[in-house]
């Protein structure tokens, strides 16, 4: 692996003149009055590293020295004053710029923010990393750092038409993160190519070992249930990538996989839900008419769900993963490709989509890459390839073959 660094001031310029130029449209960064002055200040202090110049944005839910964070919503800000999330600081050592906070949905779930997909502006980018996706898709930075809990890393790269990884889950610290539900939440992050990605994970993970592509994967494409849940029109788009990564010589297997979708989505949900209102306890009840109408129903829904059906949701994930990565073994299958969302970014900025195509691979706590793969009425698609836990420098290192083959 290379680095990719690069001229600390010109590019930390020429990201903030791309910002200047498209965000007032596009909306992806949290507003900064004094962002140049800091910039100029940071830039001429950089340490040298593999990240050295390159310029990121960081999902505004992780606390940045210097910066506040908003998570998107209207309580007040100083509730979340912390250290830097080690996430970022770890960026910053290797000599990474900080442009700004990227915008994110109310405490990264489903209340949409202001950010328009670069594609089309008429449509989402996704959520809840919209800024994120959005800032790399427009060009503005090569790099971006965001969350996942169901799919919030994973579908706005595909609506947005960028690579992202979100790692195994624990492979990258949450220390700094504001928790949607801490036995999901995962740091993931997008990227304009491969090298950047790559550079970045070795950077943010607690280790990192390069592994090389010496064989190619088998891959398993998780027919039933699961798959039927995509648009046919996109679905026929993924079958189309799937061509060509046979035509190029990888293995693909069809494998009937996961029958019980819908019950996995409601474990999900109770498991996320039941966390994310207990972890709002402290603010909820004193706050209650500065969070948004939807978060406030996600919370009183969260508290409905009682401590025994959460615990007995948690050993069900438990049999879910165990299951998944014993049917890989037996089917001889390394990694499942699929459809990275139900279909192209929807029109209007009312929701961030449905993540139901990341959510078996997260509930398992299973690295994740995502790749564009086509388009569809001029939007585009992604392509996911999920491996098994701690695979996730084997998922980095096949990403080239996959993404040469999709073209």
């Amino acid at each position: 692996m290379g680095g990719v660094a690069g001229n600390g001031a010109t590019a930390a310029l020429q990201a903030l003149d791309a910002l200047e130029r498209r965000d007032p449209l596009l909306h992806a960064f949290v507003d900064e009055p004094a962002r140049r002055e800091r910039l100029t200040a940071q830039v001429a202090a950089l340490p040298a590293g593999p990240l050295h110049g390159v310029p990121v944005g960081i999902k505004d839910i992780f606390s940045v020295e210097g910066l506040p964070t908003g998570a998107g919503t209207a309580l007040p800000h100083a509730l979340f004053d912390g250290p830097e999330a080690s996430a970022v600081s770890r960026l910053r050592a290797a000599g990474a710029v900080v442009l700004g906070k990227t915008v994110t949905t109310e405490f990264a779930f489903s209340a949409p923010g202001p950010t328009r997909n670069p594609r089309n502006p008429a449509h989402t980018p996704g959520g809840s990393s919209s800024g994120s996706a959005a800032a790399v898709a427009a060009g503005i930075v090569p790099l971006a750092i965001g969350t996942q809990t169901v799919g919030s890393v994973l579908r706005p790269a595909a609506f947005c038409g960028v690579a992202a990884f979100k790692p195994t889950y624990g492979r990258i610290p949450t220390d700094g993160v504001i928790a949607n539900a801490p036995t999901f939440d995962t740091v993931g992050a997008f990227a304009a190519d491969l090298d950047v990605l790559e550079t970045a994970m070795a950077v943010l993970c607690d280790t990192w070992a390069p592994a090389r592509a010496d064989r190619g994967a088998v891959l398993g494409v998780p027919a039933g249930p699961f798959l039927a849940q995509v648009e046919p029109a996109a679905l026929a788009v993924f079958e189309e990538r799937v061509g060509k990564l046979v035509a190029a010589g990888h293995t693909v297997l069809r494998v009937p996989m996961l029958p019980d979708i819908v019950e996995a989505r409601m474990r999900h949900y109770r498991i996320n839900l039941f966390e994310f209102a207990r972890g709002h306890a402290q603010w909820f009840d004193v706050h209650l008419g500065s969070y948004r109408p939807a978060t406030v129903e996600l919370i009183r829904d969260g508290r409905a769900v009682s401590d025994a059906d959460y615990r007995a949701a948690l050993e069900q994930r438990e049999v879910f993963a165990r299951q998944l990565a014993e049917r890989s073994r037996a089917e001889g299958v390394d990694v499942w490709v699929s459809p990275s969302a139900l279909g192209p970014a929807p029109a209007g900025l009312a929701s961030t989509g449905d993540a139901g195509m990341n959510l078996p691979w997260t509930q398992a706590r299973m690295p994740v890459l995502g790749l564009p793969a086509g388009e569809l009425r001029g939007l585009p698609l992604g392509m996911q390839f999920a491996g098994d836990v701690g695979t996730d420098e084997q998922l980095v290192g096949w990403s080239r073959q996959w993404r040469e083959a999709l073209g």
